[in-house]
């Protein structure tokens, strides 16, 4: 069977998949939906980059000039049938990689999908620093909401995001973290552990 790549330019989080089955949990439901199916790659990347500037504007792994004394690639997944959320971490601190994954159900944040994952990990991140007393932290993500929650640019207007930027407001004073955004599903290496990790603590993918 031909591969396929599908680019979602407007949806749950814009990025290019290789399923239809990843394109549609992150299309459906979202008003103004825009995606589309191609077979190469570089199809999808154009289809991307036509409209949507800020993606154009997302670092790639080359960019990114990590400052900080620990470094997290965060990301978030959602399985439908069970209504359940994921996220997964990969977290460098010391000279050393640890894996972080953990699925939740909870009903005020569910209707966030694999963005309410997400979120989970970036305060998995901010919570690991606290116990170790790391003083800096860098965050890489994929979804604009994690940094822009927290920094106030988007309002928190749900049970979940105000929380989670109550805790981002608690962390700060102990640990200076600094958000840097990658491209989803560009072929950063931990950014897609971090994927597959999410997947697999819902039993995606296993």
């Amino acid at each position: 069977m031909e591969k396929k790549f599908y680019a979602v330019k407007k949806g749950i989080k814009p990025g290019i998949y290789t399923t239809w089955k990843e394109c549609k949990e992150n299309v459906n439901g979202v008003s103004g939906a825009s995606y589309k199916g191609f077979s190469t790659e570089e199809e999808a990347k154009s289809f991307m980059g036509m409209e949507n500037s800020n993606i154009d504007k997302d670092k790639t792994i080359s960019d990114i000039s990590y400052k900080s004394e620990a470094v997290a690639y965060v990301d978030g997944s959602y399985e439908n049938t069970k209504k359940q959320y994921s996220y997964g971490v990969v977290m460098f601190y010391n000279g050393c990689e640890e894996h972080f994954a953990e699925k939740f159900s909870n009903p005020d944040m569910v209707s966030m999908r694999n963005v309410a994952g997400e979120i989970e990990g970036a305060k998995r991140a901010m919570q690991f620093c606290i116990d170790k007393g790391i003083k800096s932290l860098d965050i890489i993500y994929d979804y604009e909401g994690i940094e822009k929650w927290c920094t106030g640019v988007w309002q928190a207007k749900k049970p979940g995001t105000q929380a989670y930027k109550m805790y981002y407001d608690e962390a700060i004073k102990l640990v200076h973290i600094n958000f840097i955004k990658v491209k989803g599903h560009s072929g950063n290496k931990y950014n897609d552990l971090a994927d597959s990790l999410a997947k697999g603590a819902l039993g995606i993918g296993i």
